[in-house]
């Protein structure tokens, strides 16, 4: 019997230090795929020729995608993000990583009319309620939010979820690329390394305190993880 071919893993590239990758590696590894992790920041990092990988993932980030003269690793990560795109691979993007894959194909990405930080309410459009991902969430979810640029809709990709305060909050481009602007992948140890990495910004940049972050993970956070598991094992079966 012909031993079964190795799977080629999905790639999750990391941007921010403190990012624990939330439960994506748990969920995309309990669906059968092995995950490679990378940090982008890295400066010993090896970039993976597209032959190599099944599937990429990008995570979030403080940084603006154009800050590239302080983070030159951006257009390598850009870069990777277009090439597989075109060549049909399963990517997708959160937070920044949503905004990477915008401004990969094309689309303008700045800052947004205001910060958001917490749990907000976005609604899933028509087609994203049947999209094979997006379509996990319902048509009206309450996701995690931490960021404050945005994009514009890049040319021939669907709106799949918009929010009142940021309008584009999920994009999908062709068959095999997706990017959402909402945490929908963190757990409660990843937050707590965010607010303890953010210190008083939280209060003086963000206007919210990690108190009332908690609280609203304390409520909401199990049921967005029972919604974005759905959207792992969807992406996991693209790959």
């Amino acid at each position: 019997m012909m031993q079964r071919m190795a799977r080629k893993p999905v790639v999750c590239i990391r941007n921010d230090p403190y990012d624990n990758l939330g439960i994506a590696v748990d969920e995309l590894t309990a669906a059968g795929l092995p995950v490679e992790p990378l940090d982008g920041f890295a400066s010993t990092v090896r970039w993976p020729a597209l032959d190599e990988i099944g599937g990429l993932i990008v995570f979030g980030g403080e940084m603006n995608v154009d800050e590239v003269q302080q983070h030159p690793y951006l257009l390598r990560e850009r870069d990777l993000m277009h090439d597989a795109v075109q060549r049909g691979l399963p990517v997708l993007g959160i937070c920044l990583g949503a905004q990477m894959l915008a401004r990969a194909l094309g689309a303008r990405v700045y800052r947004a009319p205001v910060r958001e930080l917490g749990f907000k309410p976005v609604r899933v459009t028509e087609a994203g309620f049947t999209d094979p991902l997006m379509g996990a969430f319902g048509m009206r979810p309450c996701v995690f939010q931490w960021h404050e640029d945005t994009f514009d809709l890049p040319s021939e990709a669907t709106l799949l979820a918009v929010g009142d305060a940021v309008v584009n909050q999920a994009f999908r481009y062709r068959a095999n690329a997706c990017g959402v602007q909402f945490h929908f992948e963190v757990d409660r140890e990843g937050v707590e390394a965010w607010l303890r990495a953010a210190g008083p910004s939280v209060e003086e940049v963000w206007e919210r305190s990690a108190d009332e972050v908690r609280e609203e993970l304390a409520i909401h956070l199990a049921g967005q993880q029972e919604q974005s598991r759905a959207l792992f094992a969807a992406f996991a079966a693209r790959v």
